[in-house]
């Protein structure tokens, strides 16, 4: 028997009072699925089995046991330093460490300066292998294939508890289930990690389990799908929650796109208790297979896509549209001015503006790097908005900036707030749109001062125009404070990303040690 740790890393430490409460209610839902099924596979071989979600409160290293015999530790690319930082304590302890998730995905050969092991997909079968020491230390390993053994939610429910619930007992207003229905993903948007990866729909009664369980035990309990795109096959999907009596019908959120949600499928998003939709819309001038317009661009996909978010409006509570500003068909005015319109015809759908960021193992990624355009020495922490880890093909870093402030200025504007709120009667919808409108004020802040440094300093706008790869003292301070008491643990040198891309992992499910 193994004593196995299993650590999902949601956030870096708190540096603001004011981050307590986003931190407790809303970051700590956003556990991964991954993660809570190692947990269960780890438990089924009859392993000692310890798992934990760090959300920004407390010390991450107190959440596990000290007397590990080995650590997994699942984390998005922005707390990686977090994750490498732990590595480094455990390392010390003699525990062996194994990292995967999104960033081992996108960066596996950085990862491997601080942890044994780096797994980009896994499934049982290579978690049983790493628990028997079957691979040697400093190898990059993958499984032969994706999982597709998700764990039922009784089965998770240990690790549903202690990621969801108030003290791993009571249920907290905004606590979710997390769930799949699918794997992979059709579309191939090269900015996307799953750009490369083979839809393929779960079984359906698995779902249907999962539903009648969560009617019993955890009735009107919140659903969140972390399928990529979700009910690519509609009816397959919607027939098994359709299967659900009308009164055991939990809400439930989704992130699909406009070409799926066509028809009378809004309708029937409604009936089975959706109450939230993330469609991707990416761009005014590319990305118009996900939004249903086919080549149609400008303003005329502008209104179309406005209409069809309004038609989901009549169905579906909370509405999320997702934009990425700085690609490289952006130029001018017209990005912007379209998005401010879209902003104006659907004031109900809130919109999230994405700065493009340079995941290893994407087109865009192999794009960038052989243009020069990575600004190579940005560290990970900043590989998330406010920040710019690249140089923009048609904005020079004031423009763009300006640019961000514009945009997100008029989606915080008070007359904006105003019409969101005359546009649901949920009184629920009406906080989130309140608090993510301090959110997006709280950006506005953040980009101001990156643009007076990128003004006033010419340092910081050599950097980032790509003249010098010498980081600012702004950033070396800033991830100092991200990290808090763990930021001794890391040397510049160690924080400073290694982008080689992996090239075929040495080592398979099945290729083992003789």
């Amino acid at each position: 028997m193994v004593r196995v740790g299993i650590l999902d890393l949601l956030g870096s430490p708190v540096r603001r009072p004011v981050d307590l409460a986003y931190q407790l209610l809303i970051t700590k839902q956003y556990a991964s699925i991954t993660p809570q099924a190692v947990s269960v596979w780890c438990r089924r071989n009859g392993h000692e089995t310890f798992y934990a979600t760090y959300y920004g409160l407390g010390r991450p290293h107190r959440l596990l046991p000290t007397d590990l015999d080995v650590v997994f530790i699942s984390c998005y690319t922005q707390v990686s330093h977090l994750a490498y930082a732990l590595a480094k304590l455990y390392r010390r302890a003699g525990v062996r460490t194994v990292i995967g998730g999104p960033h081992a995905k996108a960066f596996p050969v950085d990862c491997l300066r601080f942890f044994d092991l780096v797994v980009q997909e896994c499934n049982p079968e290579l978690v049983a292998d790493i628990l028997a020491g079957q691979f040697d230390p400093g190898t990059i390993i993958s499984a032969d294939r994706p999982f597709d053994d998700v764990p039922a939610v009784e089965e998770r429910m240990p690790e549903i508890r202690a990621s969801a619930f108030f003290w791993k007992r009571k249920p907290l207003l905004l606590s979710a289930v997390p769930m799949l229905a699918s794997m992979g993903c059709p579309y191939r948007c090269d900015f996307c990690i799953d750009w490369n990866s083979t839809y393929r729909p779960l079984p359906t009664d698995r779902l249907q389990a999962d539903l009648r369980y969560l009617a019993r035990h955890l009735p009107n309990r919140l659903i969140v799908f972390h399928d990529p795109n979700f009910a690519v096959k509609f009816d397959q999907v919607f027939e098994t929650l359709e299967d659900q009596p009308p009164g055991q019908r939990p809400p439930y959120i989704i992130e699909s796109s406009l070409t799926v949600l066509r028809g009378d499928r809004p309708r029937r998003l409604k009936e089975t208790n959706c109450a939230m939709v993330a469609p991707g819309v990416e761009s005014w001038t590319d990305y118009s297979n996900k939004a249903g317009v086919g080549r149609t661009g400008g303003t005329a996909k502008v209104d179309r896509v406005a209409a069809h978010f309004a038609q989901l409006a009549e169905n579906v509570p909370y509405l999320q549209a997702n934009f990425m500003f700085g690609l490289d068909t952006d130029q001018g005015d017209d990005p912007v001015e379209l998005t401010k319109r879209f902003m104006d015809l659907a004031p109900f759908a809130f919109p999230t503006i994405n700065i493009p960021v340079p995941f290893g193992g994407t087109p865009l990624h192999a794009e960038l790097t052989a243009a020069g355009r990575i600004l190579t020495t940005m560290p990970f922490t900043f590989y998330y908005a406010p920040y710019l880890v690249t140089t923009i093909k048609h904005y020079d870093p004031i423009t763009y900036y300006e640019k961000l402030i514009e945009l997100y200025s008029h989606a915080a504007s008070p007359a904006m707030l105003r019409r969101r709120l005359r546009s649901t009667s949920h009184r629920l919808v009406g906080y989130v749109h309140r608090a993510r409108t301090a959110g997006f004020r709280a950006d506005v802040a953040s980009f101001r001062r990156i643009l007076e440094m990128l003004r006033s300093d010419p340092g910081f706008l050599a950097f980032h125009e790509g003249r010098t790869t010498v980081l600012p003292d702004f950033y070396r301070h800033l991830g100092d404070r991200m990290l808090g008491r763990y930021a001794e643990l890391l040397t510049p040198a160690d924080r400073t990303p290694d982008l080689s891309p992996a090239g075929t992992p040495p080592h398979s499910g099945l290729d083992k040690q003789q």
